[in-house]
This record gives structure tokens, sequence and C-alpha cells, in this order.
């Protein structure tokens, strides 16, 4: 029985994606700083005028933008933090703290909208009058800093998932606040004040519909689930058919961080250990046809039903 970890670059027998952090999260420092910085000061303008000028669509935009602030800090923290050595004790280095910050992410948007979502449906039995053209000039602050702060993010959002992630959703705030300036000139124009509530729900609808998602693949990833993208059934496949090998058990593949997967299996060559190169070989193809560039590959010369792990998981 021979035990494998295969490595890309330097023929040592590991195989570790680091080529995944070329573009690192830390050279958009600048940027972090920028868009916390005017998202807070945003949160502070909406929720003041939101209550000055009685609209529950520019707190829930406020509300929103808070969200964004604990978002890009805990990315930001999330991207330093990836980038830890490994320890004695986090043998990993801290990797899945990009994992754990989707998650509170997630949980922390989707607390939030729901108390967003509860005051507007209170306020549609409560209906106070708006200040309609209050509510135009701070959303339209609203859409100039979230436009301003998807631009920082720019340059960086076909390189990093983080950073696509980021842009994608200043890009929306901004849209989501010319969607309350629509509100605003609507109240002006028509005197209908139900509209502010009606806009926040949709608000919140439309940050429940984005969170989701975010929830379900933080949740998959905290329980170490194969990462979206990666077609289990084919890996295995590709492993089965390589040269040599009879059979292939105590296959997983879990993420090690939102950016980056592991992978470990046990290889039943009756013929005998292929060789470093061969094994070489296969994981270089397991990281560039299924984004996986941690795979560890135990080699077993006898029948796997020798080995105590052969018949103990399904996959």
């Amino acid at each position: 029985m021979a035990h494998t970890h295969v490595h890309d670059h330097d023929h040592q027998g590991h195989s570790h994606g680091h080529h995944h952090h070329d573009h690192a999260p830390a050279d958009f420092g600048f940027a972090f700083g920028v868009g916390i910085t005017l998202n807070i000061l945003f949160v502070i303008v909406g929720a003041a005028f939101g209550v000055i000028g009685h609209s529950m669509a520019l707190i829930a935009d406020a509300g929103h933008n808070l969200s964004d602030v604990l978002g890009l800090v805990m990315a930001w923290v999330a991207s330093v933090l990836v980038k830890r050595a490994p320890s004695q004790r986090f043998t990993y280095g801290l990797r899945g703290t990009s994992i754990l910050a989707a998650l509170f992410n997630a949980v922390f948007l989707l607390v939030a909208t729901g108390a967003i979502a509860l005051g507007a449906i209170q306020r549609f039995f409560e209906p106070e009058p708006v200040a309609g053209k209050l509510v135009m000039i701070v959303a339209a602050i609203g859409i100039v800093i979230n436009a301003g702060t998807a631009m920082l993010f720019l340059r960086g959002r076909n390189s990093d998932l983080n950073i696509r992630g980021a842009f994608l959703h200043m890009a929306g705030d901004a849209a989501i606040s010319f969607g309350v300036v629509l509100a605003g000139l609507i109240i002006v124009m028509t005197g209908w004040h139900w509209v502010d509530p009606l806009v926040s729900i949709g608000i919140s609808a439309v940050i429940v519909a984005g969170t989701w998602s975010l929830l379900r693949d933080s949740l998959s990833m905290t329980l170490q689930g194969v990462p979206p993208g990666i077609d289990l059934p084919a890996v295995r496949d590709f492993l089965e058919k390589c040269p040599g090998v009879c059979a292939i058990h105590d296959l997983h593949v879990w993420p090690m961080s939102t950016t980056e997967t592991a992978l470990t299996c046990h290889m039943v060559i009756l013929d005998g250990h292929p060789g470093d190169e061969a094994l070489h070989r296969i994981s270089d193809q397991l990281r560039h046809r299924f984004g996986i560039p941690h795979s560890t590959i135990q080699v077993e010369v006898t029948d796997d039903a020798n080995c105590a792990l052969a018949h103990e998981h399904g996959v």
C-alpha cells in the first residue's frame, strides 16, 4: 500500500492551488477601505433621513447598506486570514474563514431583511406622510456611492470570485437605490404614500432572493459538501479510467475555502505503484479539468476488499 500526496509545482507529493491567490484580495485593500467608509456614511445619512422623512424605503436601503458594510468587512478580514500560514493546530491555515464569512453574511442579511419587511408591513396599517423629494435626494446619493464602490472592484471581477461577488453586490445596490428614487418620484407626482412601504417590501424580496443561494452554498461548504460546479460522478469516472486503475473507493471532495477544493481517494492498481510522474499527471488533470488543486491519492496494490474503508462509505 502506498500513499501519495501529489504536488503540481514542486514534485514532492502535494497538490496545492496557490495559483488561486494570484489576484489576492489584499490587492483590493484600498477598494475595501473606501467602499466600507462610503457605505458607513450612507447608512448614517440614509437611516437619519429615513426617520426624518418617514420613509421605510430609505430605512430599508440604509439597512441593506449596513449589511454591505459588514459583508465587505468580513470579506476583507477573510481575504487576509486565508493567507495565514498553516500551524501546528490549523494545518490548513485559516482558509475556512472565507466560508464562515459567507455564512455569517447570509444569516445576517436574512435577519436584517426580516426586520425591514416587518416594519414595512406595519407601515401599511399605520401610514405616515413620506417626504418624497427627500427620499429621492438621499437615494440618489446611494446610487453614486454604490456605483462608485462597484467600480473600485471592476478590474478584479473576472479573476477573483470574491471580488466579483463584491462588484455584483454593490452594482445591485445601486439598482435598488434607483428603485427608491422612483418610489420618491411616484410619491411626489401622485401622493401615493403606500408606494414607500411597497418598495421597501420589494427591496426585501430582492435581498432574500439574492441571499438564499449564498446561504445554501455557504451551509453546504460548512458541512464540507461538494462545491458547486464540480461533477463528482465525472471526477470518479475520470479516476477510474486512469491507466492501470482497477477501482476507486473512499472518494471525498470538499471545499477548503470559497476558492480552493481538496480531494482524497484510494486508488487500487494491482500492477503496482504507477510512479510519481503518473500521479503528477492525474493531479494536473484534476486541477485543470475539475478545478481541484489539492489532491491526495492513496495507491493500493491489493484488492480493494482488503481495505477497511472500501465499503464504509457509499461514495
